[in-house]
């Protein structure tokens, strides 16, 4: 079951109790993994990072993977940012395979240096071994499905999926240990709290969708408009996410008895078409 969420004036926090059962399985955990493969939402990099996961893991190496990358836009320039930062990165479209050759390359160079230093005192050869980490709903099960060449881990679209952790062989000499998404309890800034609602890492069920939604289609009318006037046919887009909220549901049916805008209906609409890429790729954070 989850938490609710309390929205805060500038603030909002939210840690289900699974969550905390997955901050302490990677604790327990990090020591037998050669390298940390922390997977972002390519839409969001900077909002889908959490600072936890930076205090949990220090010093053991670390790979930058922004997952849903076929959805978003501009993800080469966050690519340089990471690099530049010192952070080995790799962009992949886990539904179509795009760029996992890539990733698994990366992730044997990054532990090549810890099973040569094993073998060079005398322990016996064994597969490098990394640990995949990120919030809920960032796409790991399908990533790791995609690595491992079959359905080995459960996809559901909801967050919280991925429970217990799990040895998988992904490649010669590579194994994966999947650990469970895990949020941080408090989000001092309200716009990062909106890009996670948006992207589905915070449930729907748990916070008014009304606000979230409006604020969405302001954001996307002022940075993105071309997706949402080619969707949905409109002639112009205005600024109040409302407004705009009502040509949308009136354009696609969503109406109740009497005429009257069915609201959930087109709430549920604009963010599941949204969260499908059908709105046009996008880049909701800024580097």
């Amino acid at each position: 079951m989850f938490a609710k969420v309390i929205f805060m004036e500038n603030s909002l926090q939210w840690f289900p109790g699974h969550m905390r059962k997955a901050q302490r399985l990677i604790l327990e955990n990090l020591s037998l993994v050669d390298l940390v493969i922390e997977l972002l939402d390519a839409r969001i990099p900077l909002s889908s990072q959490n600072p936890m996961l930076r205090e949990i893991i220090q010093d053991k190496p670390r790979l930058i993977v922004l997952g849903k990358a076929d959805l978003a836009a501009n993800v080469d320039a966050w690519l340089k940012h990471f690099r530049e930062e010192n952070l080995p990165a790799a962009a992949v479209d886990a539904v179509k395979g795009t760029g996992i050759k890539n990733l698994i390359a990366l992730a044997k160079t990054l532990t090549e240096s810890k099973t040569h230093k094993l073998a060079k005192h005398g322990a016996k050869p064994r597969a490098a071994r990394v640990m995949i980490v990120g919030i809920p709903n960032v796409g790991k099960s399908s990533l790791i499905n995609r690595l491992a060449g079959m359905n080995h881990a459960k996809i559901e679209n909801r967050p919280g999926v991925t429970r217990a952790k799990q040895w998988i062989k992904i490649a010669d000499g590579l194994d994966l240990l999947d650990m469970p998404g895990i949020l941080w309890p408090k989000f001092d800034d309200a716009d990062v709290a909106l890009k996670l609602s948006w992207t589905y890492a915070i449930s729907d069920e748990i916070h008014d969708l009304e606000p979230t939604v409006c604020k969405l289609l302001e954001t996307l009318a002022a940075k993105f408009p071309a997706g949402l006037i080619e969707r949905y046919k409109l002639a112009d887009l205005p600024t109040d996410g409302h407004e705009l909220l009502n040509q949308i549901g009136l354009k696609r049916g969503c109406i109740r008895k009497g005429g009257l805008l069915d609201t959930d209906k087109a709430l549920r609409l604009v963010l599941s078409e949204f969260r499908a890429g059908k709105l046009g790729k996008v880049m909701l954070d800024e580097i």
